[in-house]
C-alpha cells in the first residue's frame, strides 16, 4: 500500500533496490510535446556532487559506482500507457561510500521556451517503489500539487547510521534542470 507522502515525511526504506518512476501523458492539444525529464544527484555531505559523473541524468544513465541507471529519455509521453515514462533504479549497496544522499529531480525540458508548467501535464507524477517488486512506496501527483512550476525536487534518499532513508521533499521551483546543475555541481 503506497503512502501519500506528505512534505517533509521522512520513512524507512528497508530495501536494496529502489525505483523512481515519472509518467506523464502525451500533449494532446496544441504546441509543443511535454518532455519530463527524471534526474538523480549523489551529494557527499558537503551537499554537492563529488564528481560530475554522480549528476545522472538523459546525457549520463549511470553513476560511475554503477549504483543509479537512468532508463533514458522519453522527449513526449508516449513511451507507456498511463505507466513510468522514465525510471531511475538505485542498488544501495553498490552506492560509492562518499555519497550521503541522493536526490531525485523532475523538469521540464526547455519549459520556458515551450511556456509549460506542470498545471498543463496531464496525469503527471513522480513515485518511489520497490524494484524488486514493484510495490509503490510513495508517489506525488505533479499536476496538482505543482501547477505553475517547472522543476521539482521530489524526494532523497539519505543515508543515517548506515542506513538508509527516503524524505518527500516536494519543493517546487520556476527553473530547469540547469537550476539543480547550479545548486549541486561544487
Amino acid at each position: 500500500m503506497a503512502i501519500n507522502l506528505q512534505k517533509g515525511q521522512r520513512i524507512e526504506i528497508g530495501l536494496q533496490k529502489v525505483g523512481v518512476g515519472l509518467g506523464w501523458d502525451p500533449n494532446t492539444s496544441t504546441g509543443f510535446d511535454f518532455d519530463l525529464d527524471a534526474s538523480a544527484f549523489m551529494l557527499g555531505e558537503n551537499k554537492k556532487l563529488p564528481l560530475d559523473e554522480f549528476f545522472v541524468f538523459y546525457n549520463n544513465q549511470i553513476s560511475p559506482d554503477r549504483a543509479v541507471e537512468s532508463s533514458g529519455d522519453d522527449l513526449t509521453g508516449g513511451n507507456s500507457d498511463g505507466g513510468d515514462d522514465e525510471t531511475l533504479t538505485v542498488d544501495l549497496s553498490k552506492v560509492d561510500p562518499r555519497i550521503q544522499e541522493i536526490i531525485f529531480t523532475v523538469t521540464i525540458h526547455e519549459a520556458e521556451q515551450r511556456r509549460q508548467n506542470f498545471g498543463q501535464v496531464h496525469n503527471s507524477y513522480i513515485r518511489i517503489y520497490n524494484a524488486l517488486t514493484d510495490e509503490e512506496i510513495a508517489k506525488y501527483d505533479l499536476d496538482e500539487d505543482f501547477s505553475i512550476e517547472t522543476a521539482v525536487e521530489f524526494g532523497r534518499l539519505y543515508k543515517r547510521n548506515g542506513q538508509w532513508k527516503f524524505e518527500a521533499m516536494g519543493n517546487g521551483y520556476k527553473g530547469g534542470l540547469q537550476f539543480f546543475v547550479d545548486k549541486y555541481v561544487g
